[in-house]
């Protein structure tokens, strides 16, 4: 991502539209023309110095936990599939141009939030989980109150990592059930194709 921001930053800037664009930033109408890679490259993209500074500070503190937890490898495949699932929650509610890794970061926190649903029981699992469904709250009323904030993008992404933490699982902590595994990838797919359906039928 910090490569991303310097090749943007060297054509023409981050906050440039045409290199948003060029970059591969969230664009409805592009996505509807059969531009769908426009669903994962935003992740990739930042708008400005703050914002990328701002995502990979929280990335990283929350990533090291998220990865000790699942694993280099679960963790790769949440952290793309929530920010994909935010960019189709965004392609489908929000016609704004868009562009970053927050939804795949708001994945992460969903994360968090099945490992408190899971494992409820450890002490320190649910500490970790009311403490981060309390920085989701806060930052949903952010969200709320500052202009120009992709909600359905983070909203989106937070409800895909919530599901894929369940695909993928978390064997290093312990078992997840069947059942909610299966239930989990049935409404995770079922729901992103539905969105992107929506989408494309806007």
């Amino acid at each position: 991502m910090v490569v991303v921001y310097g090749a943007m930053t060297l054509a023409g800037g981050s906050t440039n539209i045409n290199v948003l664009i060029t970059f591969g930033a969230k664009v409805n109408a592009l996505v509807q023309q059969g531009e769908w890679w426009r669903l994962i490259t935003p992740i990739f993209l930042h708008i400005g110095f703050t914002h990328i500074l701002m995502n990979m500070i929280t990335l990283y503190f929350v990533g090291i936990q998220i990865e000790a937890a699942f694993g280099h490898t679960r963790f790769l495949i949440m952290f793309l599939v929530a920010g994909i699932g935010g960019n189709i929650a965004s392609f489908c509610f929000s016609d704004s141009l868009s562009a970053g890794a927050s939804t795949a970061i708001f994945g992460l926190f969903g994360a968090f939030l099945m490992l408190g649903e899971s494992f409820w029981e450890n002490p320190v699992i649910r500490q970790l989980a009311r403490t981060f469904l309390a920085f989701v709250v806060m930052n949903i009323a952010f969200d709320v109150f500052t202009p120009g904030i992709d909600m359905a993008g983070h909203l989106g992404g937070l409800v895909a990592g919530f599901l894929v933490a369940y695909t993928v699982g978390v064997p290093r902590i312990g078992q997840v059930s069947v059942v909610k595994r299966v239930i989990a990838t049935v409404v995770l797919i079922g729901g992103l194709a539905w969105l992107y359906m929506q989408g494309m039928a806007a």
